[in-house]
């Protein structure tokens, strides 16, 4: 990059070169978890994904911003000789997908959103959920984790494992993919501080209106429905910004873990639609 970061980055081929796919990870502070995503909508076009800066394969001390990461990926797209993306974020990247509309509308040929962005009250909602997916020794067990000034690699990965299998519809399935991905993956901690003190005093919330004046022409949402974060916000977003929202059945925060060939289907009607009207 021209600040002299290293970005990761990987591109499946498609029969279409423009606009290609962008994927943006969730996090914010983890790397890339949208490897089986990508092979989802691969020949399509391009299919580019990365590690977000200070995440994976993209190390980064400095601090981190909005505005920044949004640059890192204006620089990517200019990289990659792309005018126009269509961008699919998922969780966090869905949020960063949304500033990034706001930012640079110009630069976004279609949008697709898969679970988020969070916005209005879905905190409460989330934890209330959440805890009911966990017995009492596993809540417990997280509150002990969690207090621990320093934790051991196996700690980190029992903590992580705890965090993330309520995500899912199945909860055994659920802890077996959770520990698999704790296995390999590592929270930036910092990054995820600042980035969410700056998403706290700047809301996206507040920039709502601003997005929706924004948005392409061909923007959707799409959510599992048993994602323990509430899907009535992702239908108040949805009718607010006047575009259509898929609820897949039986899955939750990863759904296409869960329902891969309903997913299929849907992200490759959607990138064909976008890539070739």
């Amino acid at each position: 990059m021209t600040d002299g970061a290293t970005i990761s980055w990987t591109r499946l081929e498609g029969t279409v070169e423009a606009p290609p796919v962008v994927l943006l990870h969730g996090g914010p502070g983890l790397a890339d978890g949208l490897r089986d995503v990508a092979p989802l909508v691969e020949g399509l076009a391009p299919v580019y994904r990365y590690d977000q800066r200070g995440t994976g394969g993209s190390p980064w001390e400095g601090r981190h911003t909005f505005a920044l990461h949004i640059a890192d990926l204006v620089e990517l797209l200019d990289q990659w000789g792309a005018e126009r993306a269509v961008l699919i974020g998922h969780s966090y990247g869905a949020s960063l997908a949304s500033r990034f509309v706001l930012a640079h509308p110009d630069r976004v040929a279609a949008l697709l959103l898969l679970c988020g962005p969070n916005v209005g009250d879905w905190r409460a909602g989330y934890q209330a959920e959440r805890d009911r997916r966990m017995t009492a020794v596993q809540q417990e067990r997280l509150r002990t984790l969690q207090k621990l000034p320093e934790r051991t690699e196996e700690q980190e990965t029992e903590l992580l494992t705890l965090s993330w299998f309520t995500d899912h519809a199945d909860l055994e399935r659920g802890w077996e993919w959770a520990a698999q991905s704790a296995a390999t993956r590592r929270a930036n901690r910092p990054m995820n501080a600042e980035l969410g003190k700056e998403g706290h005093a700047d809301l996206l919330d507040d920039h709502l209106d601003e997005i929706r004046a924004c948005l392409p022409a061909k923007t959707e949402i799409l959510s599992g429905v048993c994602d323990p974060r509430p899907i009535a916000c992702l239908e108040e977003l949805a009718a607010r910004w006047r575009v259509p929202l898929t609820r897949i059945e039986d899955a939750g925060h990863e759904p296409w873990l869960e329902q891969p060939e309903t997913v299929r289907g849907h992200l490759r009607r959607f990138v064909h639609t976008a890539v070739t009207e």
